[in-house]
């Protein structure tokens, strides 16, 4: 009962803190709290149990039937790489609660729903091994984020909210057609009706139909990532939502896309991925190049970190599509300090914007006089966000590149020159807003210890992840083996 237990305790709490909130608005945030403590306790206690599980597929499994003609069952699975993701989304759930403690007054109650079924559907995605159960999961994310833009987000939050569910709805359908079509050719080939992740794998197929049915579960994830071209939605979505929406989008909505590739476009299709290959590379170098460009010519400090994204995820498609185990698990790597350190900027964004109420760095500047604290966490996160050795984004981006530089040194070049370019935006970020003389005389509170809290957490997480990365890549090495293997020539 552990896996359901890490979507019932959200879905649950939701529902209990917005009927709370009723008498007592403090009371839903504490039910929040300690729905997300409590699955992070069972994440953590799943992880130390099982670190030295060895070669098992499946550290834990909980398979009931649910609609077994159709072969449709409530089938949930965590390996390294799922349990890597779940501590993420339950440390970030955790930060994003705590963050909204003073900033959500309106509706608190319908607030922490939203939030809590959001972070119910991202574990679904995450524990899914059977895909009609993984598609409900994933849609189960749309709705309340919705919701959080639509009502708690800025100035153009309707325009931003509709924008993400247009996007994430169209290339969801995309994804059911492709389900489908996979479903109907297994019966084809097997005469069994499935839904199930292990029966899926190796389904026959002509390589054009692979090709198509790959590009269908590729163009959903793709926009999840996101992906240039299809990356439009994301910074209107990150400058209007509030902060807890804008950590759980950068933190973890965006790492479903990834997780998706990894755990079905990779091994369901890996003739037609390894073909697409070399054209998804391409992508993700431009998203490097692409997105650190457009984040140094942002004024707007919010929409700035937004394109950082685009340019940070670009590495973990690199990635993944460089399909080797030091690739393979420089994108996790990267996956999860990302969540941390983009999510920590956003942070700190949402408690600038709090004190002064304008997000334009031209309204800004001379803030470390008076706010040192707030001032100084943002270098740091600024120096973790353009690879700084010591921290955990440099750990990422150096195995990517390693493992690029073996499928192609042009590209891997490119993607270096990415790393340059992050180094201008996030020092035009710190120097912009922070430094230089106070010239609009600026008299702000500091962090609170509530924000210090939350802001010395994933201080020490960025910390621990760079100077000791050896837990997680050992978390994720038979996961990365098995990936490793089903390259077409291994």
């Amino acid at each position: 009962m552990m896996l359901a237990c890490l979507i019932l305790i959200p879905l649950a709490a939701g529902v209990l803190a917005w009927a709370a909130a009723r008498w007592s608005v403090t009371a839903a945030r504490w039910i929040a709290l300690l729905a997300m403590l409590a699955d992070f306790t069972l994440a953590l206690s799943l992880w130390i149990s099982h670190y030295h599980a060895g070669f098992a597929t499946w550290y834990a499994e909980t398979d009931w039937a649910w609609i077994p003609q159709l072969g449709i069952r409530f089938h949930l699975a965590v390996d390294g790489l799922s349990l890597l993701l779940l501590m993420l989304t339950f440390f970030l759930g955790t930060i994003s609660v705590l963050v909204s403690w003073r900033e959500i007054t309106e509706a608190a109650g319908f607030f922490h729903l939203n939030l809590l079924w959001i972070l119910a559907g991202i574990a679904g995605v995450f524990l899914a091994v059977n895909l009609f159960l993984f598609y409900f999961a994933w849609e189960l994310m749309l709705v309340p984020m919705y919701f959080l833009i639509a009502v708690w987000g800025h100035e153009n939050r309707t325009y931003a909210a509709v924008k993400f569910f247009i996007f994430t709805q169209l290339s969801g359908l995309l994804m059911l057609v492709a389900i489908l079509a996979l479903f109907f050719l297994h019966h084809h080939a097997t005469g069994v009706y499935s839904f199930e992740y292990q029966d899926l794998l190796g389904t026959a197929m002509s390589p054009g139909t692979e090709m198509w049915i790959m590009l269908g579960f590729f163009v959903a994830f793709a926009v999840k990532l996101p992906v240039v071209v299809l990356h439009t939605w994301l910074p209107d979505a990150h400058t209007e939502a509030p902060t807890a929406g804008s950590v759980i989008l950068a933190g973890l909505l965006l790492k479903t896309g990834a997780y998706g590739m990894l755990r079905f476009v990779l091994p369901l299709f890996p003739h037609a991925a390894s073909v697409f290959a070399p054209i998804a590379m391409a992508l993700g170098v431009a998203g490097i190049l692409y997105g650190a460009l457009l984040a140094f010519g942002q004024t707007d400090l919010k929409r700035l970190v937004a394109y950082t994204s685009v340019s940070h995820l670009g590495f973990v498609l690199l990635g993944i599509f460089a399909w080797n185990s030091l690739a393979l698990q420089g994108a996790v790597m990267t996956m999860i300090c990302h969540g941390i350190s983009t999510g920590a900027l956003f942070v700190l964004v949402g408690a600038l914007h709090e004190r002064i109420h304008t997000r334009e760095m031209d309204h800004m500047g001379g803030i470390w006089s008076t706010a040192p604290r707030l001032s100084g966490a943002a270098l740091f996160f600024a120096l973790a966000s353009l690879g700084l050795p010591g921290l955990g984004d440099f750990v990422g981006e150096f195995l990517v590149l390693l493992g690029a530089y073996q499928k192609s040194i042009v590209l891997t070049s490119l993607a270096a020159i990415g790393i340059l370019f992050a180094t201008f935006y996030a020092l035009r970020l710190v120097q912009r807003a922070f430094q230089g003389p106070n010239t609009r005389d600026w008299h702000i509170p500091d962090l609170v210890p509530r924000e210090g809290l939350v802001i010395g957490l994933m201080i020490a997480a960025l910390l621990w992840l760079g100077l000791y990365p050896r837990p997680i890549l050992d978390t994720f090495q038979q996961a990365a083996a098995r990936l490793e293997q089903l390259a077409p020539g291994k």
